[in-house]
């Protein structure tokens, strides 16, 4: 049996992407901000209109205005599983799938399964949903986006488990942020609308503190922003031809600067919407038979983080690691190279080669941008 051809494969995508569900994620800072809420009130008028609207999954996390949204509107029964010896409920996928409604809220997009699941995040259970051809929207923090992990961490102190990948908000064609100012943030917590009494103290002392909602309030706003942004691009031609970016994040074989560098510059390229690259240049030290164990397994490791979060990875063997950076740049039409900042064992190694100079040159002369993340 032949395989499909390129031409005949584009038209199968074409044709695909049509029958795909639409999909709306709504975006806030924390938790609190209004999203589930936002949600139900997007099903009323839904309902209202007529559309073949369903719950599929809601978290009200037993907050009176909102779970009181849920009364009139029709709610697929939810998957009853015993983990652990205790009954817990899942979203049932199959039982939407068979349903088939035009519209279907999903909440809680960076939820876990249970183990035994047929996926194990949420998101992987929406995207089945859309191929499925269903509608879906669904909410996320942001928080849980994967690219954004280490910045929430240097602002909260807190490290954020349940992520998506970018991918997956790359996906969305709506995102609408749910904004809040600080302040009212501040007093709904107060009020009891987030958290119970007894919580109430610990967030306003941790991740609620005003400081860190703002800085999570811009995150989220520039998230959103760069989202609008990448739809226009998509959507609306352009009448005058601008430079196309395109990124390459130069790794080592050391776990957490190569970890540093993947998720900057694919923050980087995700903002640009625009492609990127994970160069690995392996030296005759770190050939197969001389590599450390450990460090084998970071690169691996690193190459799985940049393939989930879109990038593509090149390795090539050099005992000159400045001239192959430029060899790989010139020849896959890069626009920015990306390395960790001086400190970082790669750049102190091309320092070392007295070859930094002419990395510059190089670079300068072939219009070639440099960034040294901090």
């Amino acid at each position: 049996m032949s395989e499909t051809s390129p031409n005949a494969q584009h038209f199968l995508d074409l044709i695909k992407r049509s029958r795909r569900g639409k999909f709306k994620i709504y975006i806030g800072m924390s938790a609190g901000a209004g999203k589930t809420f936002r949600m139900l009130q997007e099903a009323h008028a839904l309902l209202r209109n007529g559309i073949d609207v369903k719950i599929g999954y809601i978290e009200t996390h037993n907050r009176k205005e909102t779970h009181d949204l849920l009364e009139g509107l029709p709610v697929i029964p939810r998957r009853k599983l015993f983990y652990k010896g205790k009954e817990l409920d899942e979203l049932d996928v199959q039982a939407v799938i068979s349903l088939r409604p035009e519209v279907v809220i999903v909440d809680e997009l960076a939820h876990t399964n249970i183990e035994g699941s047929k996926n194990d995040k949420r998101w992987q259970d929406v995207l089945e949903i859309l191929d499925a051809g269903i509608n879906v929207i669904s909410a996320v923090n942001i928080q849980h986006i994967e690219s954004l992990n280490e910045e929430v961490k240097e602002i909260t102190g807190v490290e954020v488990k349940e992520r998506i990948p970018d991918s997956v908000l790359g996906a969305a064609d709506e995102v609408v942020n749910i904004d809040l100012t600080a302040d009212e943030l501040i007093t709904r917590l107060k009020e009891g609308k987030i958290y119970k009494p007894e919580k109430i103290h610990t967030a306003l002392n941790n991740f609620f503190k005003a400081d860190h909602i703002l800085q999570l309030r811009e995150l989220a706003l520039k998230e959103v922003a760069s989202q609008v942004e990448r739809k226009v691009e998509s959507e609306i031609p352009k009448m005058v031809a601008s430079r196309r970016e395109k990124f390459l994040a130069c790794i080592s074989s050391n776990e957490g600067t190569a970890r540093h560098v993947i998720r900057k510059t694919a923050r980087l390229a995700s903002y640009y919407n625009s492609k990127w690259l994970v160069l690995y240049v392996q030296t005759p030290n770190e050939s197969q038979d001389k590599i450390a164990l450990d460090k084998q397994r970071h690169l691996i490791n690193n190459f799985k983080l940049a393939t989930e979060k879109g990038g593509e990875i090149v390795r090539v063997q050099s005992a000159n690691i400045s001239e192959a950076i430029i060899e790989v740049a010139e020849q896959r039409e890069i626009t920015t190279i990306c390395l960790g900042k001086p400190h970082i064992t790669l750049i102190k190694v091309i320092w070392a080669t007295n070859l930094f100079n002419n990395l510059l040159k190089k670079l300068s002369s072939s219009n070639i941008d440099l960034v040294i993340l901090s």
